[in-house]
């Protein structure tokens, strides 16, 4: 039954990112006919992340009082409407209003499961589901490449993946029984004796309040402004920074997330013999690695486009280890409030962060994009060493 309830993680970490490249690459096609101009898609993606946040920060209450497996069902639903609904949209502003449903489910699930995974399972699972996330997003385009190569349009392409969205649901909920933590008790009755013995949703007050929270929060806000940074500029950067052309670079900079991919698959294995606090601090060294040998005056730009692929490498165990760490650190009981948060502040430092380097590129010089890479890495270091002065001698759970 265990292994059953992880194939259907699994499957829904690659429906969890089928649809986050999808609006990127249909909408070329989409401002066309929708009349709306090409810059108008940073509306819709902003509104997406707000709804994240904003789940995200519910998480806690909605998980507690409902259960995980009930939340993410729920959640993948209200995902597959929204984007059944985008299939529909006859204008911007009803894929505007729609983006909003969208985002919530997003939230509601990534926070409800990456939680539930790192409370009952090892490290390497963590890592392995998120590279089934990584390859969710480079499917996705694929499909929607199908529908618009086939003539069907855009719109039949967010159908398809509504579609799977929905099969993904029915697979939810008929595996609701299969949602049961190690001890065998159901995640629903866990919650519901956790409110009966006065456990209530600690709230933003009360996750800030937590001793470390502060520092892994930051140390999240850090890690996907560093990632988002390095995935939307670094094409930019290549042609305008280093000569190199738009074709070239655009091939290229897909190394990157290629990178990211392929180190989940592997810090899978290496979670078996290193503990998530020296996966954390492996992925922190192989950036700045990677940073290095961008600034390196190697030929034909080889040290820019092999620091890219280091740069993904070293942010491959980063992010699933953060979230393993966290019932370690603050227990099983907080651990949900604290991803939530860190979902939040994940969509806040990669909603941020990339658009706030547009400026510095715009107004100062491009070349500073290794520097500004390197000063998210700095204070993503220096908190996770404060973390672990806090809080080593205080985990919960044993690592790994």
């Amino acid at each position: 039954m265990v292994n059953l309830l992880l194939a259907v993680i699994y499957v829904a970490f690659i429906s969890l990112g089928l649809p986050d490249a999808v609006l990127g690459a249909a909408w070329p096609t989409m401002s066309g006919d929708l009349n709306a101009p090409i810059s108008w898609a940073g509306g819709i993606s902003m509104m997406i992340s707000a709804g994240t946040i904003v789940s995200a920060l519910l998480s806690d209450r909605m998980t507690l009082r409902f259960g995980a497996g009930k939340v993410t069902a729920v959640s993948v639903a209200l995902t597959a409407f929204a984007l059944l609904g985008f299939s529909f949209a006859p204008n911007y502003w009803t894929l505007l209003a729609l983006a909003i449903p969208y985002g919530l489910g997003a939230g509601g699930v990534d926070a409800a499961l990456n939680n539930y995974v790192a409370i009952h399972y090892e490290s390497r699972h963590m890592s392995w589901l998120h590279a089934m996330w990584g390859l969710g997003t480079l499917t996705g385009p694929y499909i929607m490449s199908f529908a618009l190569g086939a003539g069907q349009g855009w719109s039949w392409g967010y159908r398809y993946i509504s579609i799977l969205q929905f099969a993904l649901t029915a697979v939810l909920v008929a595996s609701l029984p299969l949602w049961k933590a190690r001890g065998g008790t159901s995640v629903d009755a866990v919650a519901d004796g956790d409110a009966a013995a006065g456990r209530r949703p600690l709230g933003i007050r009360g996750v800030l309040a937590i001793r470390g929270a502060r520092e892994i929060l930051v140390m999240f806000f850090c890690y996907c402004a560093l990632e988002a940074t390095a995935m939307l500029w670094g094409s930019s950067y290549m042609v305008l920074g280093k000569g190199v052309d738009k074709t070239t670079a655009a091939m290229w900079a897909s190394l990157f997330c290629i990178g990211i991919t392929v180190g989940r698959l592997a810090s899978g294995f290496l979670t078996m013999r290193l503990d998530d606090p020296s996966m954390i601090r492996l992925g922190q060294a192989f950036v700045l690695a990677g940073i290095v040998v961008m600034l390196l005056p190697l030929p034909h730009n080889i040290g820019t486009i092999v620091g890219l692929m280091v740069i993904g490498l070293g942010c491959a165990p980063i992010y699933p280890c953060i979230i393993h760490s966290t019932p370690a650190y603050f227990g099983e009981d907080k651990s949900q409030a604290i991803v939530g948060m860190q979902m939040a502040c994940a969509y806040v430092g990669s909603m941020c962060m990339p658009p706030l380097f547009g400026v510095v590129a715009q107004h100062v010089s491009v070349s500073l994009f290794p520097f500004y890479l390197v000063a998210f890495l700095t204070l993503m270091v220096i908190m996770h060493e404060i973390l672990r002065r806090k809080c080593d001698g205080s985990q919960t759970v044993i690592w790994g």
